[in-house]
């Protein structure tokens, strides 16, 4: 009994005593002057690789923008991951007295035998590091991909970020993305088809089309041409269906399209050619018999 309240007593002093708590403020101080270092070290890093691309940019080497944004945030990541890696293996081995050799090795021999278990992640990563490579889609780029459509927010070696216009943030593994639609590569190319009734005129709807299309370029400025009237594309039970195509800059094919229909419907409009309205026509048992008759004496 007296043993073990001595031990109690020594327990005791050990943690009230001056050393034990000195030691454990050095230990805290030493881990905050080390995350201090590693968050002032990746903040001056990604300044550096900012001011890189911006003086590349003047020099006679130059990438597209949205390389640019790819690479910079991509380098600013990878400066990120390596920074804080050395950060908490110096917080393991300095303060908290971790065999960092010892466990790396360990770790190894591990992750050896994990490695055939993430075969995903592996895929991941090697699908990532080709997407960047290849510059298949690029940082602010209008992707369809996985099933998704949305503006690329960020690259990364594992997942791609893609924000759906609706405001969703989706976050795709690279291994999925087996197939992508790039939107923002080349010109768009706005495609508008007018219904026109049976009672207006070809020309007089064509001739009121153009005028407006002359007009449009001035308008809106991601209209790279004025708009062409292809022809009459389609005769339908109440009206025919005039289509009308323009150029537009990557990515604004669907702006092209609501706002020239919007501009030929309000000038169509007050020219009197009204929306085609759909039409049930009706006939009477005698009405019927009637014409009937009327193609019998005819023949």
């Amino acid at each position: 009994m007296e043993e073990v309240n001595e031990e109690m007593i020594n327990f005791w002093d050990y943690i009230t005593g001056p050393e034990l708590w000195a030691a454990i403020t050095t230990g805290l101080i030493q881990i905050l002057i080390i995350v201090i270092l590693a968050v002032t070290v990746v903040r001056v890093a990604r300044r550096v690789i900012y001011r890189l691309f911006s003086n590349r940019q003047k020099g006679p080497i130059r990438i597209s923008q949205r390389r640019e944004n790819t690479l910079k945030r991509l380098a600013s990541n990878v400066v990120a991951y390596v920074v804080y890696f050395i950060a908490g293996i110096m917080i393991l081995d300095n303060v908290l007295g971790f065999q960092v050799g010892a466990l790396l090795a360990g770790a190894g021999v591990a992750g050896l035998a994990i490695g055939f278990g993430a075969q995903n992640l592996v895929r991941d990563v090697i699908t990532g590091f080709f997407i960047i490579f290849e510059d298949q889609f690029s940082v602010g780029d209008y992707v369809a991909v996985a099933g998704i459509e949305g503006t690329v927010e960020e690259i990364g070696l594992r997942t791609t970020k893609v924000l759906s216009w609706t405001g969703e943030m989706n976050v795709v593994p690279n291994g999925d993305i087996t197939q992508v639609t790039n939107y923002s590569v080349h010109n768009g190319l706005a495609l508008v088809d007018i219904n026109i009734p049976y009672e207006s005129s070809v020309y007089e709807a064509e001739k009121i089309i153009n005028e407006v299309a002359a007009t449009l370029p001035e308008k809106y400025d991601f209209l790279l041409g004025i708009p062409e009237i292809i022809g009459v594309q389609n005769l339908d039970v109440s009206h025919f269906v005039i289509r009308v195509i323009a150029d537009t800059k990557p990515g604004f094919q669907w702006a092209g399209e609501r706002n020239i229909r919007k501009e030929m419907q309000d000038a169509l409009y007050k020219s009197g050619i009204e929306i085609p309205a759909p039409r049930v026509v009706m006939y009477s048992k005698e009405e019927e018999d009637h014409i009937r008759g009327q193609n019998r004496e005819r023949e």
